[in-house]
């Protein structure tokens, strides 16, 4: 029986044994310390990975992959934007067994989406322990498909991210691999962070490709660039990896679509794909701090009431039962853009109660004109504001029914009001600067014949638009605001299409003649299409 048979983890010749003594001589010790100093060098000299082609090969690192150690190494909470098949996650995985290695008494833990992903990625770093030489294994007390035990105390561990993952736990590194596409992320993430905040010490490592706007993963990103969290940014992108080239970029979007090479391969935060807003406009969209939270933060006041300004306030409700939220926007439509100025969101304040919550802020923003979703419990704050309080100026849909007042949210008015918010967002005619109504929009997706929040999801505040878009189609609106939205939206289409013809027109060679013939005309407001001869240029 030779040493390494001896000295090995249950039959494994691979992997040292806990209590198994190492004898040093100068050039092991030299190596020792320069893998201790050094995870680049570490991975660099001793790692092996799997090769698709070439089987177990020596871990190459590329350019970007030493500086990702380097950014690790130096910064406690890190985000990395990464294109797909760059080798984020194994880079990750041998950072993760280096700190494991040279870092006693410390818990790393990996969690995936599911719970096999994560086994996967330790599989990885059992792999490179096997071909690790002895003098750098401190030896191994556990060795499982859940977990890795070494005899420096350290231990790494795999599991689904859930918000029991790892709580009770004493965490030194986290690695969330793909956070982007985890489900429930955002509930994952709050019950997970005063477990990684709570050490002075802990490190924290998130990884992903883009996968739309305004999941906890692009939420954290944004932070980190725009420098308003704790997290430091690492983007590599498609041209940081070696071989990749504009040839190699045209092929691919050949092979795919150039909104999918962009998706994968450009860092580019798209919409979820089915959205009701353009992907492109979501891209634009950019929220901003609020000059003041009221109510115990659930208000945010963007803009102060301005006098003789008019205001409109759509309003949401719920059951208070802290499941759906109670929301109500108000939004300035005195001037364009339409801007939206003050924010209510609240998932426990009763319908008893919050008609007074409605009356105290219309009244501040020049007693907006308010506009009640009177659905099941919205007949209760309906009645409450207009009646018990005598607040009158509220949207009636008859002076005559007694149940007529605020909107009914049925099909009909939902689809006329998804339709109508899309056209004035992508047009630029409404300035949205809250925070959760963004994130809303980039989540409020098809599912079947209509749109509503993304699995996971709320769209309280997107409902407040959807009632907004409705109700700037109604003659009601043009009282208010003395604005024909309609017709606002038609001349800036007519004058799109008019600055996309070539100013020359076309040239007559007089070889060939031009055809009188019927086009359609395009009226973006109407079911039907006109028809007319084209004057000839």
């Amino acid at each position: 029986m030779n040493s390494y048979t001896k000295n090995s983890y249950l039959g494994n010749p691979n992997v040292k044994r806990d209590g198994v003594s190492e004898e040093w001589d100068a050039k092991k010790l030299r190596e020792y310390k320069k893998c201790m100093k050094d995870p680049a060098y570490f991975c660099r000299k001793y790692v092996k990975v799997i090769h698709l082609d070439k089987g177990l090969v020596p871990f190459k690192l590329y350019p970007y992959q030493e500086k990702m150690f380097e950014h690790f190494n130096n910064n406690r909470f890190n985000i990395v934007l990464a294109c797909r098949q760059s080798g984020k996650s194994i880079s990750s995985v041998g950072y993760l067994l280096w700190y494991a290695l040279f870092h006693p008494e410390k818990t790393i833990a990996i969690l995936a989406n599911k719970g096999m992903t994560a086994r996967e990625m330790l599989s990885r770093v059992t792999l490179m322990l096997e071909n690790l030489p002895f003098f750098l294994q401190p030896g191994c007390k556990a060795l499982n498909k859940g977990s890795i035990e070494l005899s420096n105390n350290s231990r790494i561990i795999a599991a689904a991210t859930s918000g029991s993952s790892i709580r009770g736990m004493s965490v030194n590194l986290l690695f969330l691999d793909e956070f982007a596409f985890v489900e429930n992320a955002a509930e994952f993430y709050t019950s997970t962070y005063p477990v990684i905040s709570s050490g002075k010490d802990t490190k924290v490592i998130i990884t992903s490709t883009a996968n739309g706007i305004g999941n906890t993963y692009h939420k954290i990103w944004e932070g980190a660039v725009q420098k308003v969290n704790e997290y430091k940014p690492f983007r590599v992108d498609w041209w940081d990896v070696p071989g990749r080239d504009e040839k190699w970029k045209a092929q691919t979007i050949a092979n795919t679509s150039t909104l999918q090479f962009d998706q994968e391969f450009g860092n580019t935060f798209f919409g979820t794909g089915n959205t009701l807003i353009e992907g492109q406009v979501l891209l634009d969209l950019r929220a901003k701090e609020p000059l003041r939270r009221l109510e115990g933060g659930d208000l945010l006041v963007y803009e102060d009431p301005i006098e003789d300004h008019q205001y409109i306030m759509t309003v949401d409700v719920c059951q208070g039962r802290g499941q759906d939220y109670s929301t109500f926007n108000i939004i300035d439509v005195s001037q364009q853009p339409f801007r939206q100025v003050c924010v209510y969101r609240n998932n426990r304040i009763s319908p008893i109660l919050y008609p007074n919550m409605i009356y105290k802020y219309a009244t501040l923003y020049n007693e907006a004109y308010t506009v009640i979703e009177n659905n099941d419990q919205g007949m209760v704050v309906c009645v409450g504001l207009y009646q018990d309080l005598e607040y009158e100026n509220i949207h009636l849909e008859s002076a005559v029914k007694a149940d007529a007042i605020g909107i009914r949210m049925d099909r009909k008015v939902k689809r006329i009001g998804c339709s109508s918010i899309k056209d004035i967002i992508e047009a630029n005619k409404l300035e949205i600067v809250d925070e959760n109504t963004i994130m809303e929009i980039s989540t409020f997706v098809s599912k079947g014949t209509s749109f509503e929040a993304s699995d996971g999801n709320h769209d309280d505040l997107m409902m407040n638009l959807v009632m907004f878009g409705y109700f700037v189609g109604t003659q009601s609106f043009g009282n208010v605001a003395d604005v024909n939205i309609k017709q606002m939206l038609f001349d800036q289409r007519m004058k799109e299409i008019e600055d996309d013809i070539p100013p020359f027109g076309i040239i007559d060679d007089g070889n060939s003649p031009v055809p009188l013939v019927e086009q359609e005309q395009y009226d973006p407001y109407s079911t039907n299409w006109t028809t007319y001869e084209p004057d000839l240029w």
